[in-house]
């Protein structure tokens, strides 16, 4: 009897002694835990600078890029217009940037960059167009920070193209490399240089996401060609120019689609083809010479209801080349149709931007022949292209 008491006792000591360990373990862990924030800040804060982590090489396409922005910025200007409807000089270039960003006023800023080593600047024309109307006053910001009086050389609405001129200035920037847009691919790597609502010399990057785009103008008409890029282009990119992954100039940014009016994407561009054309013109008679036949093109949503393929002409003007060559318009007192234009040498004629664009790679003074469809009958016309007048196109 006595062995089994002992035994007993024995049993019911080796639990009680578990539980006691079991509690004591937890309360250790409970006070762990409820210290530990400040256990790790007492031994763990960095108190003193920390030591730098060596980075190595930037990949190779960030290099490209780097070289790319340090090469090209140099030669992008802040351009900042002031209309003179106010009767007042320029406004101050933080006044400037708050109406660029939506506050209204006639001031406007956006963005070119040196076209020549004499200090002419391309921009758009919507940049500079109210103080071309008004004779109001046009001041351009460098790279440096210097702030320099402009000049309007030129305008040409019909493809939102500018040219200013420098006043003097302490070290002219360079010209940016001109590249081409006859053998652009989508997918080709594109970059923006520009001033985004007012931020001086901001890199934006992305690709060309389509080509042979339609973006209407000034005076009426339709510029065809034209770059779609998803870099990111915000108002005051107007007139920056947007690059190869060369750094050279590929584009003017003139325009975005974009339902809240910020980026959303889908950005377009001058094609440089166009600008290397146009830009020259401007520099040396302050307009575009604009190679022309001469008519006044019938609507295309009437042609298109009468089922007619084609540029319908609807007048001839008088001593035009369309004049000497015979064409013949739509007739006022019936109503009837006379030609319509259904090819440029070998191409087809479908609308007017088509026609617009083949006398434009023709050039002034250059010889075309024209399909033409009258009564039912195709025959060709050679006639010669003159310089005319934008808002007669």
């Amino acid at each position: 009897m006595l062995s089994f008491h002992r035994d007993q006792g024995v049993r019911t000591a080796v639990p009680d002694r578990f539980v006691r360990v079991a509690l004591a373990a937890v309360v250790v862990l409970l006070a762990l835990f409820v210290a530990q924030p400040y256990l790790t800040a007492l031994l763990f804060s960095a108190e003193t600078p920390r030591a730098v982590t060596a980075r190595g090489d930037l990949a190779p396409a960030e290099t490209s890029t780097v070289a790319l922005f340090e090469r090209a910025s140099p030669s992008v200007v802040h351009v900042f217009a002031q209309g003179a409807a106010r009767g007042q000089a320029l406004m101050s270039l933080d006044d400037a940037d708050e109406q660029q960003q939506g506050q209204g006023g006639n001031a406007q800023t956006g963005t070119g960059f040196v076209w020549d080593a004499a200090g002419h600047i391309v921009t758009n024309n919507h940049v500079v167009q109210a103080a071309a109307q008004s004779g109001g006053t046009i001041a351009v910001r460098l790279s440096s920070g210097e702030v320099v009086p402009a000049r309007l050389v030129g305008t040409s609405p019909a493809y939102d193209l500018a040219v200013l001129r420098l006043g003097r200035v302490s070290r002219m920037p360079p010209p940016l490399a001109i590249g081409t847009s006859a053998d652009l691919k989508v997918g080709q790597s594109t970059f923006a240089i520009g001033n985004p609502f007012g931020l001086d010399h901001t890199l934006t990057t992305g690709v060309i996401s389509a080509l042979q785009r339609r973006l209407p103008t000034g005076e009426g008409r339709e510029l065809s060609g034209v770059i779609q890029t998803d870099a990111a282009i915000n108002p005051g990119n107007s007139g920056g120019p947007l690059l190869d992954s060369a750094g050279r100039l590929i584009g003017v940014n003139t325009a975005i689609f974009s339902p809240s009016g910020a980026s959303a994407g889908i950005g377009f561009a001058v094609p440089v083809d166009v600008v290397n054309r146009v830009v020259p013109d401007l520099i040396r008679i302050g307009r575009v010479r604009n190679p022309g036949i001469g008519i006044i093109a019938g609507q295309e949503a009437t042609a298109a209801r009468l089922g007619i393929d084609g540029v319908v002409v609807l007048r001839v003007l008088r001593g035009s080349p369309a004049a000497g060559a015979g064409l013949r318009g739509v007739d006022p007192s019936t109503g009837e149709v006379g030609d319509v234009i259904v090819g440029v040498g070998q191409k087809p004629v479908h609308r007017l931007a088509d026609l617009t664009a083949a006398l434009e790679a023709a050039g002034v003074g250059q010889s075309v022949d024209l399909t033409v469809e009258r009564d039912g009958r195709t025959r060709n016309v050679r006639v010669t292209t003159a310089d005319v007048a934008e808002n007669r196109q």
